[in-house]
């Protein structure tokens, strides 16, 4: 994959068939994430892939592995394959507990993010995208859902605060925030620091 360091997620897309496309994430289970996926074009739980979709195999600094499911490695079908590794600074991908008030778990990503995606993993629900272009002021409250067509969208109790070192959900609500709901997240910084020349 050529990142020099273990992706902690990925995803992949048949380019010539209609097939699903399917998200690996490191903290899709505590021992064995790679036996899970979750499509991104869905709003599913997590499932079970067995050897069928990473060939039951971790990344390592050098390969992903993927198995011999239709939707990631079927003969003569060509795909497209992102894969992301944490930088310092830039990018932070994790998982949290939601508590379902206004007072929401610090999630810390050593960086004022400008862009997340979450996704709860243990129930369906949507893929929600907050950033800081469409939205300019916390709490943020726009949401985009990836496994929709749907317009962006705002709801009082989703509210995302947008923190100098993380994030705190504002509210309860199902993609983010339930008080029984388990979460795993992509951010990216807004002003990424490990390299930056002060001045």
């Amino acid at each position: 994959h050529g990142l020099g360091k273990k992706p902690a997620w990925y995803f992949t897309k048949s380019r010539s068939e209609a097939q699903n496309w399917h998200v690996y994430h490191e903290e899709l289970d505590a021992s064995a994430p790679e036996n899970y996926i979750l499509p991104l074009n869905a709003n599913n739980a997590k499932s079970s892939s067995s050897a069928d979709f990473w060939n039951s195999t971790a990344p390592t600094t050098s390969v992903v592995s993927v198995g011999d499911d239709n939707s990631s490695n079927k003969n003569g079908t060509t795909y497209v394959m992102y894969c992301f590794a944490e930088i310092e600074g830039y990018s932070k991908f994790g998982t949290y507990e939601g508590n379902g008030n206004a007072d929401g778990t610090l999630v810390y990503t050593g960086f004022r993010p400008a862009w997340i995606m979450f996704k709860r993993t243990d129930s369906a629900d949507n893929w929600a995208i907050f950033d800081v272009v469409r939205d300019t002021f916390n709490p943020l409250d726009s949401y985009l859902y990836a496994d929709s067509s749907a317009s962006e969208a705002t709801f009082s109790t989703a509210l995302v605060d947008y923190l100098s070192n993380g994030f705190k959900w504002r509210g309860a609500v199902n993609f983010g925030n339930n008080s029984s709901g388990t979460y795993i997240y992509m951010a990216f910084a807004e002003q990424p620091f490990k390299f930056s020349n002060a001045r």
